[in-house]
């Protein structure tokens, strides 16, 4: 449940005798009355831009400060921008693009442009906040504008023309990326761009300009709606320039040059669509997933698929090969699962740790045990107490010393192992859960493993 909020005076999210709630306040009945008799509620919900909701009863006792209740459509999960790929957020921003172009044709503004405000359902960015719009009044500027250049433009530019990691700002800043920090991190060549040049570089001199001088400020926030709609289609026409190749990072492309014996690849691939047809599990979570392989063994199953992976380049492939076969199951996430996003913001409340929100009934850990027992020094018992608080089921492919991906790994990092073993994979891992199936992979040293954590029903 989203816990930021709190810090819109129009309303906030609760929960009722496990209902999810949205109530929304008297200050803000004028605006709400208008998004639903405008028909921008309607439009929105019913091309799926906008979260749907019912509305229901309000406490008799609560009239004077309480104008509507409203039960949203609960999502099953919340992720954040900065687990997101550059498409995801791209395609997050020409969203909230597109939102307030319809808005200002009804009459209506974006008051709030957060990435926080979308999230990803059925494959797909849908805008959540219902209480982030409100009346348009003529001649007044996009309230919103600096947010969503902080929370889309600087970031997506800074991903696309410097370096793809600096997403992780966003962890940073919860507000966004400052401009001025952009507009000094960005290239030279950024100036050239007209969209980067005003948006970002003389957006971030005239902060500081107004600032200074209020009055300049209040002389330069007359803007008609054609104006406003012009920086919306510009903004839009500039974020979709803006590129990212998904290429060169190491682990991208993993299983196109990986030298997988075919009959291991295949036995591997018959294991885990196996086990998922024979658990039938209602959620699964793929740690280490790379491009989405083996995900898609559970998603192509309708079964809600989160697939996490530390790089970011086989992140965006496999949003790309989701977003291109419609696949309204999976949900591609970019996560090091060494140090993944903690909670943050006020009081350490407003968003939540990734580890808090992922949970499964199965639990997907494939050619991923030597990554983080070798290449991060984790010992096998951490690894499997931290797998276990995660989901009831775990599949996990164990890949020995004389693998020759852990022959390079070691050829790197000379001194680094300490007690891998398959003996002492198996006696770590016995601690926490029962081991059920144990295959080996033909042509291959690597083994297959079906577990369930102690205290969940056995097959």
């Amino acid at each position: 449940m989203p816990q930021g909020s709190f810090r819109d005076p129009s309303g906030h999210i609760f929960e009722r005798n496990g209902v999810l709630c949205r109530q929304v306040n008297v200050g803000y009945k004028d605006h709400y009355d208008l998004f639903i008799a405008s028909g921008l509620y309607k439009e929105l919900a019913e091309s799926n831009r906008l979260i749907p909701h019912l509305e229901l009863n309000a406490d008799s006792t609560e009239k004077d400060t309480v104008y509507r209740i409203l039960n949203p459509q609960r999502l099953t999960f919340i992720s954040y921008p900065y687990e997101w790929c550059f498409s995801q957020l791209k395609d997050a921003a020409l969203l909230t693009l597109d939102i307030q172009k319809i808005s200002l044709q009804k009459g209506m503004t974006l008051k709030d442009a957060s990435a926080y405000n979308v999230q990803y359902l059925n494959g797909k960015p849908i805008f959540i906040d219902t209480l982030s719009f409100e009346k348009y009044q003529e001649g007044r500027p996009w309230i919103a504008y600096l947010q969503f250049c902080q929370h889309f433009l600087a970031p997506l530019s800074l991903m696309s023309l410097r370096d793809i990691r600096l997403s992780q700002l966003l962890r940073v800043h919860l507000d966004g990326v400052p401009l001025d920090l952009a507009s000094k991190l960005l290239p030279r060549s950024s100036w050239l761009n007209f969209g980067l040049l005003s948006n970002i570089h003389l957006h971030a001199k005239a902060q500081i300009s107004f600032l200074n001088n209020p009055d300049k400020r209040d002389r330069a926030s007359v803007v008609s709606k054609s104006g406003l709609l012009a920086i919306v289609e510009g903004l839009a026409e500039t974020i979709a320039g803006l590129k990212y190749s998904a290429v060169g990072t190491e682990w991208e492309g993993y299983y196109r040059r990986l030298h997988y014996d075919p009959k291991a690849f295949g036995a591997k691939n018959d294991f885990v669509a196996g086990a998922i047809a024979k658990l039938a599990p209602k959620s699964v979570i793929d740690l280490g997933a790379n491009d989405g392989t083996f995900s898609r063994l559970s998603a192509q199953a309708g079964i809600p698929t989160i697939s996490i992976d530390s790089d970011p380049a086989a992140v965006e492939n496999n949003y790309l090969v989701s977003k291109k076969t419609e696949d309204t199951s999976m949900l591609p996430l970019w996560g090091d699962l060494t140090n993944p996003s903690g909670h943050i913001g006020w009081a350490n409340s407003e968003r939540k740790s990734l580890v808090s929100r992922c949970k499964a009934e199965l639990v997907l850990a494939l050619a991923l045990i030597h990554h983080l027992a070798i290449g991060n020094n984790v010992p096998f018992g951490r690894i499997a107490e931290f797998f276990r608080s995660l989901g009831d089921w775990l599949i996990i492919e164990y890949v020995p010393m004389d693998d020759p991906q852990v022959k390079n790994m070691l050829a790197r990092r000379p001194g680094a192992i300490h007690d891998y073993s398959v003996d002492r994979f198996e006696q770590a891992f016995s601690r926490f859960y029962h081991i059920h199936e144990k295959r080996p992979l033909p042509e291959s040293t690597r083994v297959m493993y079906l577990m369930s954590r102690k205290n969940v029903e056995n097959i």
